[in-house]
This record gives C-alpha cells, structure tokens and sequence, in this order.
C-alpha cells in the first residue's frame, strides 16, 4: 500500500470516530429529555443543545490557539475526549435537570474543540504529504458522517433513543479515539519569531481574531453566526417532533417514522455523506459564495417540508426535509471550513477553525437553541417549522446582497 493511501486511511478512522462519538446522542437526546422517564419542557430541551453553543463561544478558539502555541493538535484532541467521555459517563447516570445539564456542558466543552482541532489535523497532514485539501479532505470527511450514521442507527436499532445508554456509548467511542489519537506522531509546530520579537497578540495566540478587520470576512463570519442557529434546532426538536408529538396521535403511534424515528432521520446524514463528495467541484466552479446561497436556500426547504409533513401520507415530505439536510450542512459547514482555511497562514490553523467554530457552534447554537425552544413552546409544532423556515429564507436574502467576497483572492494568496 501506498504512503498516501495509509495517510488517508489514517484521516478515515479518525473522522469516523470523530463524528461517531457525537452521533450516538445527538439526534436522539431530544427523545429522551422529552420522554416518560425526565419530560423535560421544550425550554429545557433546548437549553441542553444550547450547551454546544455555551462551549463553542469560548473553547474551540482557546484550545485552537493552545494547539498552535503549545501542544500538538491531535495530542489536545486525545486529552479533550478522554475528558468529554468521563462527563459523558457521569452524565448519563444524573435524572435530575441540573445535575444532567451540568454534566452535558462539561463533556461538550471537551468535545466541541475537537471538531476544529480534527479538521486542523487533516489540513496538517495533507499539507504535509502535498494533497490539495480542497480535494483531497471531503472524500476523507465524508466518513465522519458514515460514523456518525453507524453510531446513529445502531442506537436506534437498540432501543437506546430514549434512553441513558447512548450517553454510555458515546462515552466508549471518545475513549476509543483518545488512544487512536496518539498513533498519530506529534506535529510539529512551525517555527515563530524570536520570542522577544513578538507582540503581546502573537504570544496569546489572538492572530487569527485580525480577520474580523476585513469587512468581507467579517460579514462572512457574521453570516455564519446566521446559519448556525439553524443547526441545533433540528438537533434538538425533530427526534421530540417525530416521537413524541406524533407519537401521542393514535394514527401515527405505529408509524415506521414514529417507531424508528432515529432512522428516518438517518437519511439527512446518508444525504450529507453524498453531498460532500460534491464539494471539490461546486466550490472551485462557483465560489463560497454561491455554495453558501445554496446552503441558506436548502435550510428554507429543510424546515418548510418538516412543518408540511408526516408520518403517514405525509411521509414522502418528511423524506424530503432529509434529503435536503446534507446540502444545506455540507455546503455550509465543509465548505465553510475549508474557505477558512484558505484565508490564514498555517501556524494560525487551529487558531483560525476555532474561529469558525465559536461563530457556527458557539455564538450561532447558542442563539438558536433558546430562541427554538421558545418558538416551540409558543407557536407549537408544526407551524413553529414555518418560523424557521421563514428566518432561513430572511437571512438567505441578506447574505446575497451583502457578501461580495472581496477578500478571498487577496488573502488566499498571502496564504500558503
């Protein structure tokens, strides 16, 4: 086998268990805050998935600077989960709001960084081995979603969906990853300026934060803030919405939607696997910006087929909110990440995804979440899919008119 098939092979495995750990709770913690066993309120629903917003507003950038100033990346990632999966533990043996809550944020706050940090490792190694990363990392992170998938399912599949035992199981596949990670040799870090040399901000590690003073960038940013608060709201109500909404109807209570919900839901991430691949050419033969307006349109028709679906003749609707979910989370989210990329220099790498990070899954999860669980409690299901449907289609309108993408061939240059 080839050096460069075993360093890809190597990035596969990685991200497979990456995403996995993640995709053994995420769809289906709704279900079992929602359940007979806690019924929580829909407040308290969202509050739990805001967590990843509260962890991502601060550690995704600290841990992305402590990445390219001091310890290597995938050495920090085999800390942090080791971390995220110990809380996972305890968490899964709390009932009570506060106590689960506490344990949740704790083990998301190791866990959220890990994205970034993951991400920054294959840029590394790539880089390293002379493979594009426009090219080469999409076909690598598409088995991300193929773990998460796998973890996904096979919860479901087990009657774990409303239920502590996916707490368990994430747990197991953090630690599964946090001896994985130290297969990997430790990265180098790049040589900087005598110390004495530099600045204040250069030894804190805050470069990345310059960005921000292209007003291009800046807008970018500001609209990913936008199209984060759409991620955590299916997260956090669809699993509920399918579940235990209908399944409360005795027309729906034995539909395969209702029953196998977590499957269904499967599909977005069977979607999102395919729609990665389509990445490398959307990207170099449109440009983010197009890519993004892509993303924001098929947020619209995500939300909007929810709101009109259902689990009986309605399901084929249903279906189609899946399909279109991994257009409008690759096209952001991938995309989004390796434009980010592009625009900074190496050494500020980690640095720079942690931005991305504590705008999307930070600031963006944040906001949506409470905002959702608000929206839920007032206006109810479906129509509260509606709403957000609406506020997709808003911001969809601004982004095209404001977003120039000025900026992007004059940094990108000064990039690499």
């Amino acid at each position: 086998m080839s050096d460069t098939f075993l360093t890809k092979l190597r990035l596969v495995v990685m991200n497979l268990l990456e995403y996995a750990v993640w995709g053994a709770w995420l769809i289906s913690l709704g279900a079992y805050l929602g359940s007979d066993a806690l019924q929580f309120s829909p407040i308290q629903i969202g509050s739990f998935f805001a967590t990843m917003g509260i962890a991502s507003l601060f550690t995704p950038a600290l841990f992305g600077i402590i990445a390219d100033k001091w310890i290597p990346e995938e050495r920090l990632t085999s800390l942090c989960h080791i971390m995220a999966g110990a809380f996972m533990i305890v968490a899964a043996q709390q009932t009570t709001y506060e106590a689960l809550y506490a344990c949740i944020l704790l083990s998301v706050c190791f866990y959220m960084p890990t994205l970034g940090l993951t991400n920054s490792v294959a840029y590394t190694v790539l880089g390293e081995n002379d493979l594009d990363t426009v090219r080469h990392f999409p076909p690598i992170r598409v088995f991300g979603t193929i773990g998460f998938i796998i973890a996904m399912i096979s919860v479901d599949a087990l009657g774990f969906k409303t239920g502590p035992e996916q707490l368990y199981v994430s747990a197991g596949l953090s630690f599964a990853l946090a001896l994985y990670m130290f297969t990997f040799p430790a990265t180098r870090k790049p040589k900087s300026a005598v110390r004495e040399q530099q600045t204040l901000k250069q030894r804190l590690g805050l470069e990345a934060f310059e960005l921000f003073k292209d007003r291009q960038m800046a807008i970018f940013f500001l609209f990913c803030m936008g199209l984060g608060i759409c991620l955590q709201i299916t997260n956090g109500f669809a699993n509920d919405y399918l579940t235990n909404h209908f399944g409360s109807d005795p027309q729906y209570a034995d539909t395969f939607g209702v029953r196998y919900s977590g499957t269904l839901i499967s599909l977005s991430q069977i979607s999102e696997a395919v729609c990665i691949l389509l990445i490398p050419f959307f990207l170099k033969r449109y440009g983010i910006k197009v890519v993004m307006l892509i993303s924001f349109l098929a947020w619209v028709l995500r939300f909007a087929f929810l709101g009109l679906g259902d689990p009986g003749s309605g399901v084929w609707l249903l279906v189609l909110s899946m399909l279109v979910y991994g257009v409008a989370f690759d096209f952001f989210n991938i995309s989004g990440s390796l434009y980010v990329d592009k625009q900074v220099e190496p050494r500020l790498r980690s640095s720079a995804q942690g931005l991305f990070l504590m705008m999307t899954n930070g600031f963006g999860s944040f906001i949506g979440s409470y905002a959702a669980g608000y929206v839920v409690r007032y206006f109810g299901y479906p129509h509260s899919w509606f709403v957000f449907s609406g506020y997709a289609l808003v911001i969809t309108i601004l982004f095209y008119f404001l977003f120039k993408n000025e900026s992007s061939n004059r940094t990108a240059a000064t990039a690499h």
